[in-house]
């Protein structure tokens, strides 16, 4: 169940519309003999198949079945705003608290960040997911949301999911297990195509709100009232300006006392 009103919701990740840096290669820098068939390979089997449903939450997970195990996930997006940048205050309060997180990076943030980035990937605490490679929007159709690029055919689709995944795992030797799309928002077909590629396309269910710079007393109150078994937190922790840390402190004592705990994203099951 959504836990903001849509209105919010529909200005989820303002943040990210801006431009590629200039910084990053281009998706055809990264193209090897077996990614290009791997690509072919791919681009023939969903040929023919309809783009389907648009949306920020294209795959829901069932109503929860009571299990009483009342465990949090919170999610961490690096976009491709403020890339030479990261919340080392909340990155050092989830230490503090060992509060396990998963962040998801792009291949933009990552090259701006690099050293940053395996330390970061070295820590137990922390998993590292998937964002896209050049923070666009999967769209096959290119359709698009508060003015973010989006990819640009099934192909660039592919190369987005594919290409990042290919650089997570070449720095750190795991290949990520989930993707969120830039804005959240995507279609069907780049579900499929996820999934082709061995990951689970992630969305959100507690809508922190700190992309909307709310207060930190708001961020608390969203995540208090939205907190449920399993659910997923969508914040960010590339923009130390943004009161992330200070709406932790506030949420995260009263959510204890609730008998929640927080796990990475891979430690339970999303269906």
């Amino acid at each position: 169940m959504r836990t903001h009103p849509k209105s919010a919701a529909v200005m989820l990740l303002c943040l990210c519309a801006s431009l590629a840096s200039a910084r990053m290669r281009p998706a055809s820098f990264y193209y090897t003999p077996d990614y290009l068939a791997l690509k072919k390979q791919i681009m023939e089997e969903f040929s023919h198949t309809p783009p389907g449903k648009f949306s920020e939450f294209i795959r829901r997970r069932p109503p929860d079945p009571g299990t009483g195990q009342k465990v949090l996930a919170l999610t961490f997006d690096a976009c491709d705003g403020h890339l030479r940048d990261y919340n080392k205050a909340l990155i050092d309060y989830l230490r503090a608290e060992k509060i396990p997180a998963t962040l998801f990076v792009t291949g933009l943030w990552i090259d701006a960040n690099k050293k940053t980035f395996l330390e970061l990937a070295k820590d137990p605490l922390f998993e590292i997911e998937n964002h896209g490679l050049q923070h666009r929007l999967c769209s096959v159709t290119g359709r698009s949301m508060y003015g973010v690029r989006p990819t640009i055919g099934l192909g660039g689709v592919i190369d987005e999911m594919e290409l990042n995944a290919r650089k997570i795992q070449e720095l750190t030797g795991r290949r990520p297990v989930f993707f969120r799309s830039a804005t959240a928002y995507t279609d069907e077909l780049s579900r499929k195509v996820a999934q082709r590629l061995g990951m689970e396309v992630v969305s959100y269910d507690v809508l922190s709100g700190d992309a909307m710079r709310e207060s930190a007393r708001q961020m608390s109150r969203n995540i208090i009232n939205g907190a449920r078994e399993r659910a997923i937190v969508i914040m960010h922790f590339n923009h130390p300006e943004w009161p992330e840390v200070q709406a932790l402190k506030l949420a995260v004592p009263v959510l204890r006392k609730r008998g929640y705990t927080f796990s990475r994203l891979d430690s339970f099951t999303l269906h």
